[in-house]
């Protein structure tokens, strides 16, 4: 079983950047394709980007193409989630998560291990 904690939330300003890191404990993080996901307030939580086991394929939902980018390093263990050009709807709680089958789903229900989430807010 895996333990993942997200950090590297924050206030920004529209246009600004911030990264992202979900650490991993208790199993090799290469053991699992990881995902980050985001929950606004009043909203379902909804996926934003997705990383095979090796690192070899990622995928988007349409909304942050092109302005976020995810990567791995297997070897501290570590997911990221680099944003850039932020905007005031990209404000919710972000949570990583991990599927040990590597079928590179956008569904919530693939993910079997959750982090607790870090809050993104982004101002006008």
């Amino acid at each position: 079983q895996v333990q993942l904690v997200e950090s590297g939330g924050g206030l920004v300003q529209a246009g600004g950047s911030l990264r992202l890191s979900c650490a991993a404990t208790g199993r090799t993080l290469s053991s699992y394709a990881m995902a980050w996901f985001r929950q606004a307030p009043g909203k379902e939580r909804a996926f934003v980007a997705g990383i095979s086991k090796s690192g070899s394929n990622t995928y988007y939902a349409d909304s942050v193409k092109g302005r976020f980018t995810i990567s791995r390093d297997n070897a501290p263990n570590t997911v990221y989630l680099q944003m850039n050009n932020l905007r005031p709807e990209d404000t919710a709680v972000y949570y990583c998560a991990a599927e040990s089958r590597n079928i590179l789903s956008a569904r919530i229900e693939d993910y079997n291990y959750w982090g607790q989430g870090t809050q993104v807010t982004v101002s006008s």
